[in-house]
């Protein structure tokens, strides 16, 4: 069940960015700031519950490589960010990580 939590907890983790996207338009500031503390809320509760198990430098390192590529996938689809091959390999690469950390545990 840790492992789900800490999962959980990842794909919380891209909501904060988010919601601090939202805020810079000024007709979502206030909206986006509630979204942006909700999910880290919401992140750093889940992620304090997969601690129990799990831990820290391999939950902390998996908490934030599935927050970070996965705010890089939102930035690409919704924001238009820029997505450039390297861009791409760079997060293939945290994906990797992240992976091997789940395989090494």
């Amino acid at each position: 069940m840790n492992w789900i939590y800490l999962a959980l907890a990842g794909l919380f983790e891209i909501g904060w960015p988010v919601g601090l996207k939202m805020a810079q338009a000024p007709a979502s500031r206030i909206s986006g700031i509630l979204v942006a503390i909700t999910f880290m809320a919401v992140s750093g509760t889940l992620l304090w519950l997969a601690q129990r198990t799990i831990p820290i430098g391999t939950a902390y390192a998996i908490w934030t490589g599935i927050g970070a590529a996965g705010t890089f996938i939102v930035g690409v689809l919704i924001y238009n960010d820029p997505a450039s091959l390297m861009r791409f390999a760079g997060v293939a690469l945290i994906v990797a990580g992240v992976v091997t950390l789940k395989l090494a545990h």
